[in-house]
């Protein structure tokens, strides 16, 4: 009898409606159950127009390609089947994909539209989108791809027909080193005789506004386009439409279109002057194809309330804060102006919409104000509905005006807009708040998941390196994200400084390696945002099996950490030279002369001055505990990288360099009964988490966090860098009891107190929304969300076995606790699907696990008692038969 075929077959590159590679896409699957001990995989690849190719292969996960490469165009499919002794499963599906347009084969030229470069000299926030177009004659089509890119957002169609579903196209890189285009089939929109291909552009990523202070970014002046449309005709001859000289320009209806401001639409208003393009007026890096899923429209949701304030504005709530646009169908007569202003929070007194705790301001500076603004203006013609696709905003509620026009909740609907991600992991236990928890994190996510990890959807919207590196772990529980942090550390890389620094965020639209910004500067280089180049491969390494991002990264993790070495032995901290004019052996090795974000965001009450209440005073104090810990970690994680990659001598140094800065760290910052210096719970959470606390001293050092903890109320104290590891250690130290404690805490600070006050993501703030119901900061900011990791690997007991690659070996280990009678999930691992599920009886634990193919579990039991699984499910106590 058969057994089952290997299945989940996909290439290591995005794509919208069907997967688009570069010429050697590599190839992964995940094997069959029923073959226990499988001895190879053999490969069958047919290439349209070439004999078809067979491999044999040990591996499935990124498996480089076993054909020819690939040229433009080229249609590809493949399937795979698995060897065992002596069994021979069925064939895989077919799996299909095609090669993009390679970058040496584009002959359409760079267009820009004509007035252009007097819109450049406008206002970030204030500038049209521009309509470019072209009309060409064709026979009958078989088959016809749309291949394009833009230096800003764009949308492309072909006879008014728009073309894919990717949104906010091409994405955000950094433009002068990464462009990725995209692929759509638009066969069913191309005619017989005359068509119209169209582009509608603006700002985006390339010249809008960035950042909470909503400066320019800096990619560019012009925004430019550049298009291949590929006709297949019925007769067997081939036809391509390009960019070029005979495009022309005009304006569009979207009078003002901007990311972060929002977008204005004159549904009544005609196109301009139709002019010539500027040809060739840009310069851009060669064109590549994307290895992440792209941004689309991932769900829609009703309001589930609207109300109609005094003032005649309306409020309408859509019960969840994300990322998107409304859609809005109902525009009124010809003429009616609607007005929308988006934001996160109602005012607890008036029920008006407030977005007063998202304006920013630095000393000196006067306050930039928050906007989110969409306004619409109809035409009068049937079935017009108002989509702004050229801007985004991060939003639960929105306030509406249009005049003494009604309005209804049935024309409103709230677009749920990020990188369509597909989901891995599911949680569920008995206790409903850690439930709700959970989904709350998912969300927050979810809304910082657009094109880039981002801090928030709303003030920032940028891809800050700490708040990524801080959530990774369970970000890939929740979703598989390989893809979509391989393109993100691409731009991590591009915008690496000479000098090794890495930005605070990626892409870095204010271009700090090439601008003498004096404040930028001193705050680029911190650790734990930084590291997050180290960090993060390795993470994608040990979850996917994915080498490759290892070799890929290693010039630019190298130049970091030598430049953080570096400037460990040549700059101390202010407060360390007044104790001691020299400097004693082993401050070499400690990082406190340079700026470091620290524990960003500690609750209020345990740091001496947050950054809001004494800027000058939180900048100058000494992080040196934090740069150090950090330091260990990322020259630990380097060696370990160096021996994977095979460089011996590289392993063996930044070894040595690490035990030498653990032994730095230990003697500035740990004394002999386990105490630190700054005796801080964050401290002690770093000393147990990263393994710079002596083994002797692990005990002593989690019996002082323990006692931090009751002495705050059982109140955590823990910020940025440190949160995401309290419970964790917490738990494997002994403390499962207090772990608990915290996580169930319902007064402030604490993840319950935010669901208690109504949160649906998590905040940036403990107290995001306070106890009068005010809102503070940013009211979506992912990082502490990372606290579902817990649930994940110790309340359902799921983690991956030390030193293992890809789920190759996991360790199931619930800790059970009173307030929990069960818990269940899955895991879609790279080698199939682990689950898990546990239910207490009295004093019995009854637990069951799913075992993937070429796996291997270890299921350790509460008393100790450790049992190995293969595949297949495993239950305990075993069932009789």
């Amino acid at each position: 009898m058969a057994t089952p075929a290997p299945y989940d077959l996909t290439i290591d590159f995005g794509g919208d409606r069907f997967p688009v590679s570069g010429p050697c896409p590599r190839l992964s699957w995940k094997p069959p159950s029923g073959i226990s001990a499988y001895t190879d995989h053999e490969l069958e690849v047919h290439v349209e127009g070439r004999p078809p190719v067979t491999a044999r292969t040990g591996e499935h996960l990124y498996v480089e390609w076993p054909a020819a490469p690939l040229t433009s165009g080229d249609r590809a499919r493949w399937r795979v089947r698995s060897h065992g002794a002596p069994q021979v499963s069925d064939w895989s599906d077919w799996h299909a994909f095609e090669a993009g347009l390679l970058d040496a084969d584009w002959s359409a030229r760079w267009i820009t539209p004509a007035d252009d470069p007097e819109h450049a000299r406008l206002s970030p926030g204030t500038r049209p989108a521009r309509l470019l177009r072209t009309a060409f004659s064709t026979t009958e089509v078989v088959r016809a791809r749309l291949y394009s890119t833009a230096l800003g957002v764009y949308e492309a169609f072909v006879n008014g027909e728009r073309a894919g579903a990717v949104e906010l196209a091409p994405g955000s890189t950094s433009y002068d080193r990464t462009l990725y285009a995209q692929a759509a089939d638009v066969t069913s929109s191309v005619r017989a005789g005359v068509n119209t291909l169209e582009i509608l552009l603006s700002d985006g990523w390339f010249r809008g506004q960035v950042g909470a202070f909503r400066k320019p970014a800096g990619w560019g002046e012009l925004l430019a386009a550049r298009a291949e449309l590929h006709l297949e005709l019925v007769d067997g001859t081939r036809q391509v439409v390009r960019t070029d000289e005979h495009w022309t320009s005009a304006s569009s209806p979207l009078l003002r279109a901007d990311l972060m401001d929002g977008q204005i639409t004159d549904f009544g208003a005609a196109p301009g002057t139709w002019r010539p393009v500027l040809v060739d007026a840009v310069t851009a890096p060669a064109i590549d194809w994307s290895p992440a899923p792209p941004v689309r429209r991932i769900e829609d949701r009703p309001a589930t309330s609207l109300v109609h304030l005094p003032d005649g504005a309306w409020i309408v709530d859509f019960g969840q804060n994300a990322s998107g646009w409304i859609a809005l169908t109902d525009l009124g007569p010809a003429g009616t102006r609607t007005v929308i202003d988006y934001g996160e929070h109602l005012d607890p007194g008036t029920g008006d919409l407030t977005t007063a705790h998202l304006d920013c301001q630095r000393t000196g500076d006067p306050v930039t104000v928050f906007v989110q603004h969409d306004e619409a203006v109809s035409s009068g013609a049937p079935g017009e509905v108002f989509e702004p696709r050229h801007t985004v905003h991060g939003f639960r509620y929105a306030r509406l005006r249009r005049g003494v026009v009604p309005l209804d909740a049935s024309s409103l609907t709230m677009r749920v807009v990020h990188t369509d991600l597909r989901p891995t992991g599911t949680f569920a236990c008995s206790h409903p708040d850690l439930n709700r928890l959970h989904e709350v994190a998912r969300w927050s996510f979810r809304g910082n998941a657009v094109d880039v990890p981002t801090d928030c959807p709303t003030r920032e919207r940028i891809g800050w390196t700490g708040d990524y590196q801080v959530f990774f772990p369970s970000a890939a529980r929740l979703y598989d994200v390989s893809g979509f942090s391989r393109k993100w550390l691409r731009s991590v890389r591009d915008d690496q400084l000479d000098d090794g620094r890495i930005a605070n965020f990626s892409p870095d639209g204010r271009r700090i390696k090439f601008r003498g910004d004096p404040r930028l500067d001193m705050m680029t280089g911190s650790a734990g945002w930084g590291d997050a180049v180290v960090l993060v491969p390795w993470e994608l390494y040990t979850t996917y099996g994915d080498r490759r991002e290892l070799a890929a990264n290693w010039d630019a993790m190298v130049r970091w950490v030598e430049w953080a070495l570096s400037t460990a032995r040549t700059a101390r901290h202010p407060s360390r030279v007044a104790r001691s004019a020299e400097p004693l052996p082993h401050e070499e090795f400690i990082w406190d002369g340079s700026f470091h974000w620290g524990e960003w965001c500690e609750p209020k009450g345990s740091r001496p001055a947050p950054p809001s209440d004494d800027p000058d005073a939180w900048m100058t104090t000494d992080k040196g505990e934090v740069g150090t810990a950090f330091l260990y970690r990322s020259t630990s994680t380097l060696a370990r990288i160096a021996d994977v990659l095979g460089r011996d001598s590289e392993a063996a140094r930044y070894a040595g360099v690490a035990q030498r800065v653990k032994d730095a760290w230990r003697t500035d910052f740990l004394d002999e009964t386990g105490r630190t210096s700054v005796d801080t719970q964050a401290s002690y959470v770093r000393a147990l988490a990263l393994g710079l606390a002596p083994e002797k001293l692990r005990d002593a050092v989690a019996a002082r966090l323990a006692e931090l903890i009751v002495a705050s109320g059982h109140h955590l104290g823990t910020g940025f860098l440190s949160t995401a590891d309290l419970l964790p250690v917490l738990a494997d130290s002994g403390h499962v009891d207090l772990a608990y404690q915290v996580l169930l805490q319902r007064t402030s600070p604490s993840w319950l107190t935010m669901l208690d006050r109504g949160a649906t993501t998590i905040w940036e703030e403990w107290d995001g929304v306070d106890e009068k119901g005010d809102a503070h900061e940013s009211l979506n900011h992912y990082s502490k969300g990372a606290v579902i990791g817990f649930l994940h690997t110790h309340t359902l007991g799921l983690r991956q076995a030390e030193g293992s690659v890809a789920w190759k070996r996991f360790v199931v280990a619930p800790v059970p606790h009173p307030s929990l009678s069960w818990a269940r999930g899955t895991f879609d691992s790279p080698r199939g699907t682990i689950g898990v599920e546990w239910r207490t009886e009295g004093e019995s634990l009854h637990l069951t696990v799913d075992v993937p193919p070429a796996c291997t579990a270890t299921v350790i039991l509460p008393d100790g008692t450790e049992l190995i699984a293969g595949p297949g499910r495993f239950r305990y106590p075993p069932v009789s038969r």
